[in-house]
């Protein structure tokens, strides 16, 4: 059985360098990070959970909060990439991930789970930020990591795409197939990303000099159940927009559904442009053009910045942005 002398004897380097290439300390060089990860690659290594946890005080578990707004739980396309980053992250790195789960509207009591179950730190994501037990964790300094949700702490970052850029990029799309009619089928607006895309798509319009129309904006939830409701009220009103902006993929589904059966077409009819990327959006009919967000970089990133601040907690810690892009599939054409 390989031992973490074994790995230090191979990389011809201290125990204590390789313990702190495997917790991710800073003062690691590049070129020894990536000799010693290889070598432990490898062998294979597996350091002894109890005996890791004896030295080092810590439990090398992660707890992962997630509040379901759909109740479609881990199935959720969007929240399955995520957390497959988080995990290949943390594995890297001997951490296990723990889930605390439940139901929307159920009542999470952030600190007294981490607390019982002493993890190292924390990755939140689904909740809202008015959520007054978040409040009792930053204050408990416990390291955390919030996705989607523009939460800062002492001991606390997040990462999140660039939703505003994301959504002038839909705009600037359809704007730029001749679109003048553009509207927008939102997520909750209490979350961050669809206050940022309801921004971003004002701003777009207002650069490009189009009037934002109230009756066009249409607030609910990130389903395919909203997007076929919200989309049948804008096939029904006296003027209708040639194009639709749906903050996301699953908006944009069940947006195309309602057109289809009211018999009209997408795109000759109707253009519709979602947000995710979702794997689906690519064998819909028609595939969907959207803009992507790198949901398995944003896990890994924040697996990556949880680590540094459970190390680090003394530093300083920026939210991380991701970049979002233009994916042109077949629902939207020009006119």
């Amino acid at each position: 059985m390989v031992t973490i002398k074994d790995i230090a004897r191979k990389a011809n380097v201290s125990i204590t360098t390789v313990s702190k290439v495997m917790n991710n300390y800073s003062d690691i060089s590049e070129e020894t990070k990536k000799k010693v990860q290889k070598i432990i690659e490898d062998n294979n290594y597996r350091p002894n959970a109890n005996a890791r946890s004896l030295s080092t005080n810590k439990s090398y578990s992660i707890g992962l909060f997630f509040k379901d707004h759909q109740n479609s739980g881990l199935r959720h396309p969007f929240f399955r990439d995520i957390i497959y980053g988080l995990e290949q992250e943390f594995c890297n790195f001997g951490y296990d991930l723990i889930l605390f789960s439940n139901k929307w509207g159920d009542k999470f009591k952030y600190l007294e789970k981490c607390n019982h179950r002493k993890v190292d730190g924390a990755i939140l994501m689904g909740m809202p930020r008015t959520d007054a037990d978040l409040k009792e964790l930053l204050e408990a300094k416990i390291p955390s990591m919030f996705i989607d949700l523009d939460i800062l702490g002492e001991t606390a970052s997040y990462v999140m795409s660039n939703n505003v850029k994301g959504a002038k990029l839909a705009v600037k799309h359809l704007y730029e197939l001749g679109h003048r009619k553009i509207a927008t089928i939102m997520g909750e607006n209490m979350t961050k990303p669809a206050q940022d895309r309801l921004e971003g798509y004002k701003e777009a319009l207002k650069e490009y000099d189009i009037p934002f129309r109230k009756e066009w904006s249409l607030e609910g939830e990130f389903s395919e159940k909203y997007g076929f409701k919200s989309m049948q009220k804008l096939i029904e009103q006296k003027e209708r927009p040639t194009a639709i902006f749906c903050q996301g993929d699953q908006i944009a589904i069940g947006a195309i559904k309602a057109i289809h059966k009211s018999k009209y077409d997408v795109p000759a009819d109707f253009s519709v442009i979602g947000f995710d990327d979702i794997e689906i959006s690519r064998y819909i009919e028609p595939q969907l053009t959207t803009i992507q967000q790198n949901k398995f970089e944003m896990g890994k990133k924040a697996a990556k910045q949880l680590i540094n601040i459970i190390n680090h907690p003394e530093e300083k810690y920026s939210p991380v942005i991701l970049p979002t892009k233009l994916v042109k599939r077949k629902s939207c054409r020009k006119i």
